[in-house]
């Protein structure tokens, strides 16, 4: 019998790779690993939505190949920024968060998908509901929500709040409506005219859609052949206005006109991926600006302020959730193809509440900044000046 178990042991080593038998001890405990990773499918290809085309021969690929690495780091990210807003609307209904607060969940597809796209050098500059890109480009949880409480931690020392938080090649969180969009067209300007291979993602909303100043920055950026990537999130709903009610054309796609567009599933991770790397390659080879549609959703309404059924339904909001939910269409893929187990994303998702939960924890116990830290870093590397306070007897001093 004991020779029996050594070969059978013996066998599954050859096929999985792995030491079956073998132990690891961690703080005097034994644990026995019970998954042979090896039998998952390292790699798929999936069929995915075509994109609509303006002024292109050719669009996107209609097929995404996606690793077992890709998908499970795609999906932590996704579920970690949908964790982290619903923790924000918790703390907002405890008062722990005030003023501005737009939230992200529904969209996670949209920031993933486009930074899975791009390089880290390349830059994206959004709208206030910012949150999602924070984290994917590089803030932790902890200094995101640290910031929504105005704490010393925060991302902006607490003093940014919601709509202003910053990280290397990520400019906020711009607060108002459509002002982010000429700041990305500089950035590009400020890519050509450096001469890097780097492209800017100007990103804003369809109630943005109609202002002037956007199509102003489209013209510019045509003009000088800028790599900047306009891309509108189109959530269906600008604050409690439906697109229907607010734009004559809602083909906000082909709204670049003499620019090349594409309208794509934002809901779908993959599709929002294979669309942003054909836009960045684009750029890249000197064609100048292009302009992408995200068609995608918002689970909450504009702002904790709004209850977000006013103006739709609660059955139009778990429609949504049930069909096209980002996290479950990507997790439900992957196990359809054998690329992991449900037991490995409980796994993932329970190491993310428990980040989430200590991120919390730091953000309600962090202490706020000092009233003398307020008029800091108003300017970068000069003398230190003095600033008026609510009234001409205030002072405070301002230290780069």
């Amino acid at each position: 019998m004991k020779n029996m178990l050594t070969a059978i042991s013996n066998a599954v080593c050859r096929i999985t790779g792995r030491n079956v038998g073998a132990q690891t001890v961690s703080e005097g405990a034994t644990v026995v690993s019970s998954r042979a990773f090896a039998d998952f499918t390292p790699k798929a290809s999936f069929d995915i939505k075509k994109c609509d085309v303006h002024r292109l021969e050719v669009g996107p690929p209609e097929q995404a190949e996606l690793t077992r690495e890709q998908g499970l780091h795609y999906y932590r990210t996704m579920q970690t920024v949908r964790r982290m807003e619903l923790k924000a609307d918790q703390l907002y209904k405890q008062k722990i968060i005030r003023g501005f607060c737009h939230l992200y969940d529904g969209q996670e597809a949209c920031a993933m998908g486009i930074e899975a796209a791009i390089n880290p050098t390349d830059h994206v500059i959004t709208a206030y509901r910012a949150h999602g890109y924070t984290y994917i480009r590089g803030v932790s949880v902890q200094k995101i929500l640290a910031e929504l409480t105005g704490r010393k931690g925060g991302v902006a020392k607490g003093r940014g709040g919601s709509m202003h938080m910053y990280a290397p090649r990520f400019y906020g969180g711009n607060g108002i409506v459509g002002a982010q969009v000429p700041l990305g067209a500089g950035i590009a300007l400020a890519c050509k005219y450096q001469g890097t291979d780097q492209v800017c993602v100007a990103l804003y909303g369809d109630g943005a859609a109609n202002q002037g100043q956007i199509f102003e920055s489209f013209n510019m950026a045509a003009l000088w052949k800028l790599p900047c990537i306009f891309i509108c999130e189109n959530n269906k709903y600008g604050m409690g206005t439906s697109v229907e009610r607010a734009s004559a054309s809602t083909e906000y796609f082909r709204r670049g006109d003499f620019i090349p567009g594409l309208r794509v599933d934002g809901m779908d991770v993959l599709c929002v991926r294979e669309a942003t790397k054909f836009a960045a390659d684009h750029c890249r080879a000197g064609k100048g600006p292009i302009l992408m549609e995200l068609q995608t959703y918002r689970y909450h309404g504009h702002s904790m302020s709004d209850p977000g059924v006013s103006y739709r339904t609660r059955e139009e909001i778990q429609e949504v959730r049930s069909k096209s939910d980002p996290i479950t269409m990507l997790r439900d893929r992957m196990l359809a193809h054998k690329m992991a187990a449900m037991e490995e994303f409980k796994e993932i998702d329970m190491a993310i509440r428990k980040e989430i939960e200590e991120a919390a924890l730091f953000a309600t116990s962090d202490p706020e900044p000092p009233l003398d830290d307020l008029c800091n870093h108003i300017f970068h590397n000069d003398t230190p000046l003095e600033v008026r306070g609510t009234n001409p007897w205030t002072k405070l001093k301002s230290i780069s």
